[in-house]
């Protein structure tokens, strides 16, 4: 059931239809000029029917934002999981490929060091160590997630 539009409009009410503009402003239905012009109208609005006034040509809610319903798990979409995770191994080569480069150059700079002036720490461990283990430990269980 809609609101009166002749009661009076309290400040909650107009908290929310601010919050409103500005979202509709960053998902680009208008223009920052009509999201501060609106602001002005809503913080002036004395009724509901004028807060409805502010946001009448704006929807209510983003269809697109709306959660997916949930269903029971086909033998099509097993493969369309299946199919999903091909990005998430590529994204990992990806990342050990640089994690290899970069430790590869931290080696050589270390071992040109190394060889012209003596036996230097091997100060490149601590660069290529923690990272590889992160890595190992995103790569082993990264993947598994529920949801």
């Amino acid at each position: 059931m809609a609101p009166n539009p002749d009661i009076r409009a309290s400040d909650a009410e107009r908290d929310r239809v601010a919050a409103s503009l500005r979202e509709h402003c960053g998902e680009g239905r208008i223009t920052m000029d009509e999201m501060h012009e609106r602001l002005e109208a809503v913080y002036e609005a004395k009724t509901v029917g004028q807060l409805q006034q502010v946001t009448a040509d704006l929807p209510e809610e983003d269809l697109y934002q709306l959660p997916v319903p949930a269903s029971q798990p086909k033998s099509t979409d097993l493969a369309a999981s299946a199919a999903s995770r091909v990005p998430e191994v590529a994204q990992h080569r990806a990342m050990w490929a640089t994690w290899a480069s970069v430790s590869a150059i931290n080696f050589t700079i270390w071992l040109i060091i190394a060889v012209s002036s003596g036996w230097v720490y091997p100060w490149w461990i601590w660069v290529a160590g923690p990272w590889g283990a992160m890595l190992l430990i995103g790569t082993l269980f990264g993947g598994r997630r529920n949801g």
